[in-house]
């Protein structure tokens, strides 16, 4: 049923109610389509739908609580359904009702509503839309989600889901509205519809019914007239159905006034059904679900009284006994319907049977056909590709198939064993002593007393002397070993199984492997020599079967053989010929399967493993013989006896009288400054022979800077005693500032001029030594900072010098104390004009200059970085741009910390070059390094734009 849409708080809903045969028993949630005002309806039917369609009401599922609340009413060719339980009625008297089609079956039945009903349904549906919207839901065993919903007391569908349905209260169910009428006198010719053509006369329209009759079933037997025409007889006209002849029998009765016993049998049949109470029922009870009690009795009163006025004198045995033939004939209905299903199925499968054995008939003509014409050829294809075959068997055997079976692998195995180097005694005598001297070595360098130092020296020169000889045996054993010849033959048997096998897998030694291996290798050669023998029989024995052939065909010969003198069978001989000559090939051929192949990798592996084992040890013999020789070389002329120092002493002296000539010409050429009546030439005179005593000095301080530097050379390898022997030397000082301090080097004995445009923060004078312009940056100090200054500048000193020319550094000259004041002086190259601001301000890079200066800037921060170095003193006037393509970054203030250095604030461009990091107190790193170096690059790039630059980075 459904009703008109009816106004419920702030929106408008419309509810459906399905109505089963015998009574209202769900109600279905749900919304009328646009414009439609739906009737009451008595049945529907339902199906599982898989995929809803668009446009359809909302559905998913149908289901009662016993069973399905909409059943499938109607057969084919238009007989009645059976709905519920049948009803008997007797004869009634003559009839006439008004009523409206609401569903066609067939040609001549058809689904009609009583006019007079429709007041009664809408008072039905205002209380049904009070109370279904609070219902309790109604569970089923439909499977489907939704299913498909054709209401046939109207004839319109819809999709329902199963959350949809509800039970109705039991004072809101009623029996079925909506009756079942067939055309007086018509029946259906066979392969007729008019389904289309009956719908157009009696749908939705008002029709009076002239009743004749009822089935027991309750379908009633009516003339139909709409106006003045009679439909039965327009439906005969156009050929949909014939009339017939109407015979009484138990299934129709001539239509009476029905009395008491008619209507206490439908009574029975057909009761109005009372469904037991749900489970949980407050739902009824709720206020929005209080309607007029009243009214729905009345209205239930007049729907029972308005469709069944029944009798009620029939026996209830004979009602028994009919429902029970009902139940026998739907049984028999559906094993008939089982059996035909069967029938089908076994008539689709014997046509199916004939078509595959019409196929195999077919294929195997085809089949026959084919053996047929290869007969005829049979022998001639048959010998043409066992000669093809033992072609490329021929082929085969030229070519070394050694390998297959690892014998690349077991030669290089006897060539590793024939000629190993695994050791020698000579060497584990050598490692043995050598760890003496080490330890010795270790004592001296520690100690710090020269009295104990002495004894340690001449413990150490025992050990030393032992050395010598182990060192001595050793280079002569060596000498005699072809170690280069050796190393050259495992190198080339690495690199030719690494072309054949490719990277080994990495895995541990193993004898188990090799032994594997070696069976293997043995099963495999055997196998294969075998079936080698058998091929080569084979083919003899085909040879010696056409030579015997030969005499049984020549007609020529005078005594032939005959056929029984002939030896064996062709047949078998072939047979026997092509399945060994096909092993052969298999074995030749087909790749290797996964065990073989594992076996080999491994051996493989081993043997590599073999190979790499025996150059390690090559190659440490080789090393330990350069430092044999080496030694041999250091300690030969001080064997028992420490280097002498001597030569850097007569340095020292030398320097000593040149740096007092250059005074004593100083002092000379500022007196005959100062005279009234001084002589311009001599004192150019004088000027040229202090500039060849500084060179002199300069020459001089390079000659002592190298004997220190092999001084410590020597003290780092061999006699780490000469800062304890010879203390005056200050070679100690030397080693600590990694060559960078000089004691001969004074700042009176240099033409300095001073650098006031750079003194802001320290004394800077300039000067020139060899024709290069130089710089003096002068550090105040004391005794707690001397130190520092000296740490710090040394190991600047180091990471500059381990990279050399691509270090991206300024390099350090010399440091220098002074003598007269706490000040320590840096020398170092002097680029004028060549920082990165002054630069800029006077002719800017390009791109292309800037990227290649930029580069080297990059490179000197990674050299500091890898020496665990901050420099924290980035900016632009500490970068220079040599020749305007070398980028080059500049030392630092070496009596700060990094933290302090890093404390100045500096600007470039409107940019901050101290990192965010650094201004919420972390440590410098790094990080902030390349902050201030992404800074400066941005500044160079874009150095016309530094307006734009400064915006855009402040957003």
């Amino acid at each position: 049923f459904k009703s008109p849409r009816t106004k419920m708080g702030k929106s408008t809903q419309t509810h459906a109610m399905v109505l089963r045969a015998g009574g209202f028993r769900t109600r279905v949630r749900g919304r009328m389509q646009p414009g439609q005002l739906r009737r009451a309806r008595g049945l529907a039917e339902a199906r599982p739908l898989r995929t809803p369609r668009r446009g359809s009401s909302s559905g998913k599922r149908l289901q009662a609580r016993r069973g399905l609340a909409c059943e499938a009413g109607g057969q084919a060719g238009g007989a009645p359904g059976m709905w519920g339980q049948r009803l008997f009625a007797g004869p009634a008297e003559a009839e006439i009702e008004d009523v409206v089609g609401s569903h066609v079956e067939d040609a001549v039945t058809f689904w009609a509503q009583n006019v007079s009903k429709n007041k009664d349904i809408m008072k039905i549906g205002c209380s049904l839309s009070e109370v279904c919207p609070h219902a309790n839901s109604v569970f089923g065993n439909l499977d489907p989600k939704k299913c498909l919903v054709r209401y046939i007391d109207y004839g319109n569908t819809e999709i329902l889901n199963r959350s949809d349905i509800v039970e109705i209260p039991l004072e809101l169910q009623f029996s079925s509205i909506a009756k079942k009428y067939r055309l007086w006198g018509l029946q259906i010719p066979s392969g007729q519809e008019g389904r289309t053509f009956l719908g157009s006369l009696i749908f939705e329209k008002e029709i009076k019914m002239r009743i004749k009759a009822t089935y027991q079933d309750g379908t009633v037997i009516a003339q139909a007239e709409y106006g003045t025409v009679d439909i039965g007889e327009e439906v005969a006209k156009k050929g949909f159905a014939e009339k017939c002849r109407l015979t009484s029998g138990i299934d129709v009765c001539e239509e009476k006034k029905p009395d008491s016993s008619q209507l206490a049998l439908r009574s029975l049949k057909n009761p109005i059904p009372l469904w037991g109470r749900r489970s949980n029922q407050s739902s009824f009870n709720r206020s929005k679900g209080q309607f007029n009690g009243r009214l729905t009795l009345d209205v239930k009163e007049n729907l029972a009284a308005g469709d069944f006025n029944l009798g009620s004198n029939v026996s209830l045995a004979k009602i028994k006994q009919d429902q029970k033939l009902i139940e026998e004939n739907e049984k028999l209905k559906t094993e008939k319907e089982v059996l035909l299903e069967n029938y089908k199925a076994l008539e689709l499968k014997v046509e199916q049977t004939v078509q595959e054995l019409q196929q195999e008939k077919t294929t195997t003509m085809d089949l026959t056909k084919h053996l047929e014409t290869t007969l005829k050829t049979c022998v001639g294809t048959r010998l043409k590709n066992l000669a093809a075959k033992v072609e490329l068997l021929k082929e085969i055997r030229h070519i070394n198939i050694s390998i297959r079976f690892g014998n690349d692998l077991s030669d290089a195995m006897e060539v590793l064993n024939e000629g190993s180097f695994t050791t020698l005694e000579s060497l584990n005598e050598l490692e043995k002593i050598w760890a003496e001297y080490n330890v010795a070595q270790e004592k001296i360098k520690t100690c710090h007393d020269e009295n104990e130092g002495s004894v340690l020296i001449a413990k150490r020169n025992e050990v030393q002397q032992n050395l010598f000889m182990a060192v001595d045996v050793f280079i002569l054993e060596v000498d005699e070993l072809p170690l280069d010849k050796r190393l050259k033959t495992l190198q080339d048997l690495s690199t030719s199984l690494e072309a054949v096998y490719g990277k080994a897998k990495e895995g541990t030694n193993s004898e188990e492997i090799l032994t594997k291996f070696y069976d293997w290798q043995c099963n495999k050669r055997e196998e294969f020599a075998s079936i080698r023998s058998e091929t080569e029989a084979s083919l003899q024995h085909l040879v010696a079967w056409f030579q015997s052939s030969q005499k049984v065909f020549d007609l020529s010969l005078g005594e032939s053989l005959t056929s029984e003198d002939m030896i064996g069978n062709i047949d078998e001989i072939l047979e026997k010929t092509e399945s060994c000559v096909c092993k052969e090939l298999e074995i030749s051929l087909i790749e290797q399967g996964v065990v073989d192949k594992e076996i080999i990798l491994s051996t493989y592996s081993q043997v590599l493993q073999m190979i790499h084992s025996e150059e390690k040890f090559i190659a440490t013999l080789l090393a330990k013989y350069k430092d044999s020789v080496e030694f041999k070389n250091q300690i030969i002329d001080c064997l028992n006896k420490s280097p002498s120092v001597d030569y850097l002493l007569s340095i020292k002296k030398t320097l000593k009288g040149l740096k007092a000539q250059l005074r004593w010409k100083l002092v000379e050429k500022s007196n005959l400054e100062e005279s009234d009546d001084h002589d311009g030439t001599e004192i150019e005179k004088i000027k040229q022979e202090i500039t060849q005593l500084r060179n002199s000095v300069f020459q001089e301080i390079y000659h002592e800077r190298e004997e220190y530097e092999k001084l410590n050379t020597l003290t780092q390898k061999w006699f780490p005693e000469l800062p304890l022997l010879y203390p005056e030397i200050g070679l100690l000082k030397y080693m600590n500032s990694g060559g960078l301090l000089t004691m001969s080097l004074e700042r009176d004995l240099l033409d300095t001029e001073p650098m006031k445009e750079l003194s802001s923060k320290r004394p800077l004078v300039c000067s020139d030594v060899n024709g290069q312009p130089v710089l003096l940056k002068g550090y105040s100090v004391d005794v707690d900072t001397e130190g520092r200054v000296i740490q710090r500048a040394a190991s600047y000193h180091r990471a500059c010098g381990d990279s050399k020319e691509e270090s991206g550094l300024l390099p350090l000259i010399f440091l220098f104390l002074c003598k007269s004041d706490p000040v320590a002086y840096l020398m170092v190259p002097y680029y004028p004009k060549a920082n990165l601001s002054a630069i800029q301000a006077s002719m800017p890079l390009t791109s292309e200059e800037a990227l290649k200066v930029m580069k080297g800037v990059a490179r000197g921060l990674h050299t500091l970085h890898n020496a665990n170095i901050i420099h924290g003193s980035l900016h632009q006037n500490n970068v220079f741009a040599l020749n305007r393509e070398q980028g080059i970054v500049g030392d630092f203030d070496f009596t700060k910390s990094e933290s302090q250095r890093a404390s100045v604030s500096m600007m470039v461009g409107g940019l901050s070059l101290i990192s965010p990091d650094l201004k919420i107190g972390k440590p410098p790193s790094a990080s902030s390094d390349l902050y201030a170096y992404g800074c400066l690059l941005l500044w160079v790039c874009c150095f016309k734009k530094k307006s734009v630059i400064y915006i855009r980075f402040r957003m």
